[in-house]
């Protein structure tokens, strides 16, 4: 049989005092003598109690509990991202609820149920492919639950936002491809309803307009995130009679498919075509030939999107005005895209 919890109506009774006094003295109000106090800690203490949370949650109106939404655990961008999320929550003394979306509207329609539900103090989301609405959000905030987005945004929802400068990442990828002497670069995009997505697509036109290379229609394709959309697309790109010499994949996932398709293919990578994505650097080392990466820091935007969430969380007052913080990208070159003698970092 389980232990029954030590209560404040036992701790008054041994001690003869009422049960506001014993409150008072745990909450270490000015109101109870430093006897009393230590009288009562004493007590507590040697009788092992412990704060019953639901009470607590009613009288603090809050539960230390934030939930996340993100579109996939098994995606090591989200998962680490999660990381910066529980570290960040955990030094401050929250739990958290992670919720996937599986790209799906209705799921994150139905965890932004739960989490009203369930009494969470803030959200911080990824938001999903499909979820062009972001009403349940805004009806998250009026209820007084703080939303922060982190890696996919939308202007739409006025918060705090955390995201890579996806823009520059994609530039310097084409860049870097153009200066290895590549002139057909195709892009593999994500699907076009998502922030980083275009984002991304901007990045790679700004690169061949730098070096007068003309944007083709038909060497941009967009992609479910999934390595079989990556696959599929590269296929559809070597399939056409001016086929591309590079390939820029949007996300790890396509990337993996894009490195994959080729292989089967039999193209010999970087002397036939040449390979680089937005990808996890210790899964694209690898394959052969390890992949040319940009990355993000995945642990860190966790962290920051947590940190401003928290702080929303904990403040009486509404912002003045909301924060956009944008966290460096990293180019990593490897030898899927070294046509000429560059400098591996």
């Amino acid at each position: 049989m389980r232990k029954a919890s030590v209560t404040i109506k036992e701790i008054a009774r041994l001690l003869e005092i009422s049960k506001s006094t014993v409150s008072r003295a745990l909450r270490d109000s000015s109101e109870i003598s430093e006897d009393t106090k230590k009288k009562v800690l004493d007590l507590a203490e040697s009788l092992h109690y412990a704060p019953n949370p639901i009470a607590l949650s009613l009288l603090k109106n809050r539960t230390q509990t934030i939930g996340v939404i993100v579109p996939e655990i098994a995606n090591r961008f989200y998962s680490s991202a999660i990381g910066g999320v529980e570290d960040i929550a955990y030094s401050r003394g929250y739990h958290t609820m992670i919720y996937q979306s599986h790209e799906s509207l209705e799921r994150e329609l139905s965890a932004c149920r739960h989490i009203s539900l369930r009494r969470v103090d803030g959200l911080v989301v990824a938001i999903s492919a499909h979820s062009e609405n972001i009403d349940h959000f805004i009806e998250l905030q009026e209820q007084g639950i703080p939303v922060v987005l982190f890696d996919r945004v939308t202007d739409a929802l006025q918060t705090h936002k955390v995201r890579v400068d996806d823009y520059k990442g994609a530039f310097e990828a084409t860049e870097h491809l153009i200066l290895q002497g590549c002139e057909r670069i195709a892009h593999i995009a994500g699907p076009k309803q998502v922030s980083v997505s275009t984002n991304r697509i901007e990045g790679y036109r700004e690169a061949l307009r730098k070096y007068n290379i003309p944007f083709r229609d038909e060497w941009v394709l967009h992609s479910p995130i999934t390595q079989a959309g990556g696959t599929e697309r590269t296929y559809q790109l070597m399939a056409l009679r001016n086929r591309p010499d590079a390939i820029f994949g949007a996300s790890d996932r396509i990337t993996m498919g894009i490195h994959w398709a080729l292989r089967q293919l039999g193209y010999k990578m970087p002397e036939e075509i040449a390979v680089i994505g937005f990808c996890d650097l210790a899964m694209s080392s690898l394959l052969d030939p390890p992949i040319s990466s940009v990355t993000q820091p995945a642990f860190e935007m966790g962290q920051q999107a947590t940190s401003l969430l928290l702080d929303l969380i904990e403040s009486k007052n509404t912002p003045a005005s909301y924060e956009t913080r944008v966290l460096p990208s990293n180019l990593v070159i490897q030898k899927s895209s070294l046509k000429a003698t560059v400098p591996v970092n």
